[in-house]
């Protein structure tokens, strides 16, 4: 049976969750950055030669064994500021990029993933929300993310933003909140996320806001196509797979443009270029909190453009909230999602693709058990993904014993 290779994203030398950890709970996949690189520099071969070798070596025993774990993915080389709003100076960070696209190939890692989200990457309000089972998980709370932005933030014209319904609870929200709450909330928003070394003041914030001023979507679409025009050749060089992460969320935050949030967004992407090397993430989570967002369409339509797949479910609420639920739970159709993915890996089965296997990863677990008395990074405690691998593990199990896949069945 042709299953998708299971990953694990692990964060380096200083996450708490170590590669013994990761070996044990069944991933044979690591997923990693160097993310001590400043944004923008190129990552050498040398780094990149000790990274893969703490990954795939064993060297507490003598002598060193392999750790059965392979480095599949890159997530991610972050896209420089320049490159994102077309600055004079975009081709030098490009031919870096592209330097650092070769070097990561060299050393026979093959998926690339990269984003496109201006300012914030991925954005909660609340890191550490408790569940009625004690349980802690991810949010996004619209009333709470609006009082940030009209009276935490107090961005320029952003009321122009929301409806009055909106502004209305947003004013009580904030009235609601302690100092030290309003600390929180501003450290969850814009402070930095785990893969990140990098915080924010409110003033330092706003400036990086400001500079997006006058970038709509298309003109940023323009900027996108740009880079593309320039890192889609070197990625057929070299063998490497691009894999676009969507928004997260998949709407626009802080009047920011937002261009990865949607089917047809993802469409206007490949028609820049269709070649098999421009792909995408797939991240059920992230464009799961969109209702029209039809999850295995998206397979279906694109299939043979993804080159990783992010599985969470997420539980979407009328205001535009939402929380990371459990990962058969919620409301992303993960059955109908992942068989979507096998009918799709047997394509390409067929086609006698050599990636014909997509790699995946359970993403986003809530903390759980042992792990509630632990340091452990935002959406990445061992436990709550152990549990989210092995629940999608039987998922992907279940199908392929119970559904008749044709290229296979030839085989």
């Amino acid at each position: 049976m042709n299953r998708m290779i299971e990953t694990w994203r692990w964060y380096g030398p200083k996450d708490p969750v170590s590669l013994r950890d990761i070996r044990q709970a069944g991933a044979t996949g690591i997923v990693n950055a160097l993310h001590e690189v400043p944004v923008g520099d190129v990552w050498h071969m040398d780094q990149l030669i000790e990274r893969k070798r703490i990954i795939e070596w064993d060297d507490s025993v003598h002598p060193p064994r392999p750790t059965g774990l392979k480095w599949e993915v890159v997530e991610s080389i972050p896209v420089h500021d320049s490159i994102k709003l077309g600055r004079a100076d975009r081709d030098q960070y490009i031919d870096n990029y592209i330097a650092s696209m070769r070097n990561v190939a060299a050393v026979g890692v093959q998926t690339l993933v990269y984003n496109f989200m201006p300012v914030v990457d991925w954005t909660r309000t609340n890191l550490d929300l408790e569940l009625e089972d004690g349980a802690r998980a991810l949010s996004f709370e619209m009333s709470e993310f609006v009082a940030f932005d009209l009276f935490i933030l107090k961005r320029k014209g952003a009321e122009k933003d929301y409806t009055p319904k909106e502004i209305e609870k947003g004013q009580e929200v904030f009235l609601s909140l302690t100092e030290e709450q309003k600390r929180t909330l501003q450290h969850n928003i814009i402070a930095g996320l785990p893969g990140s070394f990098e915080g924010y003041s409110l003033e330092e914030f706003q400036k990086r806001l400001d500079e997006y001023n006058g970038i709509d979507n298309d003109k940023y679409r323009e900027n996108l196509a740009y880079f593309l025009n320039k890192i889609i050749p070197v990625a057929e060089e070299t063998g490497l797979r691009l894999a676009i992460h969507p928004d997260d969320p998949p709407r626009s935050l802080f009047g920011l443009p937002r261009i990865v949030s949607t089917l047809e967004d993802y469409k206007q992407i490949l028609a820049v270029n269709p070649s098999p090397a421009n792909g995408f993430t797939l991240c059920t989570g992230s464009l799961g909190v969109r209702a029209d967002n039809d999850l295995v369409r998206f397979v279906k339509d694109l299939g043979p453009h993804i080159h990783f797949a992010h599985l969470r479910s997420v539980k979407r609420y009328e205001d535009g909230s939402f929380l990371e639920d459990q990962h058969l739970k919620g409301d992303v159709d993960m059955y109908a999602v992942v068989e979507a993915i096998l009918e799709e890996q047997d394509k390409r089965f067929c086609n006698k693709r050599t990636d014909f296997r997509i790699p995946m990863r359970a993403d986003h677990g809530h903390v759980i058990l042992d792990d509630l008395n632990k340091k452990t990074n935002p959406g990445y405690s061992a436990i709550g993904l152990l549990k989210g691998m092995a629940e999608l593990r039987g998922l992907e199990l279940g199908i392929l014993r119970t559904k008749k896949l044709p290229c296979q069945e030839q085989k």
